[in-house]
C-alpha cells in the first residue's frame, strides 16, 4: 500500500525536523510501528524502514516553501499475511487519517497561532 500526504507548515524546515528527530516521539506518532532510520537527510527529513503492523519504508521530506515548509509524508508498506482488498483499503484510509492528524497536530503546536506571511 502507498500513503502520501502533503501539508504546509508556516515554520522553517529545521523546526519541523526537530519534531521528528527524537526517536522517543516515533512511538507516540506511530505506536504500532518499529522504525529504523536508514537516511537522515538533515533539514530535508528522514527515511525509515518500518516493521511491526506493517513492513516497508516511510519518509518525511521537508521542502522549504515560501515562508515555511511543505511536509511530504510517504508510506510504502505491506500488511502481514494475506489481507483482502477490503482490509487493504481500510488500512490505507486509517493511515491517511493518521498522517493528516500528525500534520495538523504539528501545525497547531509548531505554528503556535502564527499566520502565513507573518514573521516567525
Amino acid at each position: 500500500m502507498d500513503v502520501v500526504d502533503e501539508t504546509f507548515l508556516a515554520v522553517p524546515p529545521p523546526v519541523v525536523k526537530a519534531a521528528f528527530a527524537n526517536p522517543g516521539s516515533w512511538r507516540r506518532l506511530w505506536p504500532d510501528l518499529t522504525l529504523e532510520v536508514y537516511a537522515d537527510r538533515g533539514n530535508e527529513g528522514l527515511r525509515w524502514t518500518v516493521r511491526g503492523a506493517l513492513t516497508g519504508t516511510m519518509e518525511v521530506w521537508l521542502e522549504p516553501m515560501l515562508d515555511g515548509t511543505l511536509l511530504h509524508y510517504f508510506l510504502r508498506a505491506d500488511l502481514p499475511g494475506r489481507p483482502g482488498p477490503r482490509d487493504i483499503r481500510r488500512e490505507i484510509t486509517r493511515r491517511q487519517f493518521a498522517a493528516k492528524n500528525i500534520a495538523f497536530d504539528l501545525k497547531t503546536t509548531l505554528e503556535d497561532g502564527r499566520r502565513p506571511g507573518c514573521p516567525p
